[in-house]
C-alpha cells in the first residue's frame, strides 16, 4: 500500500499511502504511525505523508497477496458494500436499524438489498411490510422482492407460512444462506445490508467463507452488559479477518413527548465499546414510540417520520457510512418475464 518515497536532499522524506477506501477510518493511525517510524532513522528531518486510493484492479492484486478471495463471482460480483449488522446478543434492535438503516441509505440515493440472515428470528419481511413469494426470472435466478420500489430483499420468511418456526441444524442453515447469496439477482447495489442473528455461530461463520469482504457494523446498548457481549461478537469478526467498519449505540435514551431524554439503558456503552476496538462511534440512536409503531407496521421510521429524533439519528449514520465505503453509480436492471418459484432450500 505504500505508493511511492520520495528523500530530498535535506532529509524530508514524502510518503504517499494508498488507502482501500477514501473515508478510511485509521487513516490518522497510518500517518502517525508511519512518521514515527521514519523520525527514528538517521538524516531525517521532516516526514510528509499523503493518501491516494487504490484502484478496483489494485485492491483485487493487494486481496490475493494477502490470501483474501474477492466477493464471489455471478450474483454478488456487482455489490460495491456489503454492511453486516452484528451483535453479541439479542434483543438490542438490531433488525429495526438494519432496516430503517438500508431506508436511509435509499434515501440518499443509493441501490440497496437487504438480506435477512436471521434465518431462526426472520424479521425483514415484516419491518418492509412485504410478504410475497419470490419469482424466478427467463435466467433461472431468483427476483427478490421489492419495497419502495427498488430496495430489495430477501429472507426466509418469504418461503414459509407467516410465523412458522425454523427448525435446522448447521448445514442446512448453511445451505439456505448459500441459496440467498448465490441464487439471488441482486444485480448491481451499492450496499447489502445483511441482518446478522445474535451471538457468533453458524451463520457467521459461514458468512465469513461467502462473503470475505464483508463489513460489520456492531449494534450495542448504552448498558455496560451489552457492551461486553458485543465485544464477542467483534473479537469473532476480527478472527475471521473481516474488517469492524464502527459501532451504533441502540436505545441510547428514551425520548418522551416533550423532547426529554431518559438514559434508561444507562449511558457510555457505544463510546466504550468504539474506543475499545478503535474503531469510530457511528451514532447513537435514542428509543422513541415511533420507531417501534413503524416497525410493527412495516413502514421504516426514516421514511415516514424522518423529523424524529430515531430517524435523524439513523439518516446520519447512514451519511457517515457513505463517508467511510467506496462510492459508484449504478443503474439497478429488471428482470424479465418473472414466474412464480420455489426454493430448494432443505426443510427441516
Amino acid at each position: 500500500m505504500v505508493r511511492r518515497i520520495d528523500v530530498a536532499a535535506d532529509g524530508q522524506v514524502f510518503v504517499t499511502v494508498s488507502l482501500t477506501t477514501p473515508g478510511c477510518p485509521i487513516k490518522s493511525h497510518f500517518e502517525q504511525e508511519v512518521t514515527a517510524a521514519l523520525m527514528q532513522l538517521d538524516g531525517v528531518i521532516a516526514v510528509d505523508v499523503t493518501f491516494d486510493v487504490l484502484s478496483d484492479g489494485e485492491k483485487g492484486q493487494l486481496q490475493e497477496r494477502l490470501g483474501r478471495s474477492a466477493l464471489p463471482e455471478g450474483s454478488l460480483a456487482q455489490v460495491g458494500t456489503v454492511l453486516c449488522i452484528a451483535s453479541g446478543k439479542g434483543g438490542v434492535g438490531k433488525s429495526t436499524l438494519s432496516a430503517n438503516l438500508a431506508a436511509a441509505l435509499w434515501r440518499e440515493g443509493k441501490h440497496v438489498g437487504v438480506l435477512d440472515a436471521d434465518v431462526w428470528g426472520y424479521s425483514i419481511p415484516r419491518m418492509f411490510g412485504v410478504n410475497q413469494r419470490p419469482v424466478v426470472s427467463s435466467e433461472r435466478t431468483i427476483v427478490p422482492p421489492l419495497a419502495h420500489g427498488t430496495i430489495k430483499l430477501m429472507s426466509i420468511g418469504f418461503f414459509v407460512e407467516e410465523d412458522s418456526a425454523v427448525v435446522w441444524r448447521g448445514p442446512m442453515l448453511h445451505k439456505a444462506l448459500e441459496q440467498f447469496l448465490g441464487d439471488v439477482a441482486w444485480g448491481e447495489l451499492d450496499y447489502l445490508v445483511v441482518d446478522l442473528p445474535p451471538g457468533t455461530g453458524d451463520v457467521s461463520m459461514s458468512l465469513a467463507e461467502f462473503l470475505p469482504q464483508a463489513r460489520f457494523v456492531l449494534v450495542t446498548t448504552p448498558q455496560v452488559a451489552a457492551q461486553k457481549v458485543a465485544r464477542r461478537a467483534a473479537k469473532m469478526a476480527l478472527k475471521l479477518d473481516h474488517e469492524v467498519i464502527g459501532v451504533v449505540e441502540n436505545m441510547s435514551g428514551y425520548v418522551d413527548d416533550t423532547g426529554r431524554v431518559h438514559p434508561i439503558f444507562g449511558e457510555g456503552g457505544g463510546d466504550a465499546l468504539a474506543e475499545e476496538l478503535d474503531v469510530p462511534l457511528l451514532g447513537r440512536v435514542p428509543l422513541t414510540i415511533p420507531l417501534r409503531e413503524h416497525a410493527d407496521t412495516g413502514t421504516p421510521l426514516v421514511l415516514e417520520r424522518p423529523d424524529d429524533p430515531a430517524a435523524q439519528a439513523i439518516q446520519r449514520i447512514a451519511a457517515r457510512l457513505t463517508a467511510l465505503t467506496p462510492q459508484r453509480p449504478v443503474p439497478l436492471p429488471m428482470a424479465d418475464a418473472p414466474q412464480p418459484v420455489g426454493m430448494s432450500l432443505p426443510m427441516a
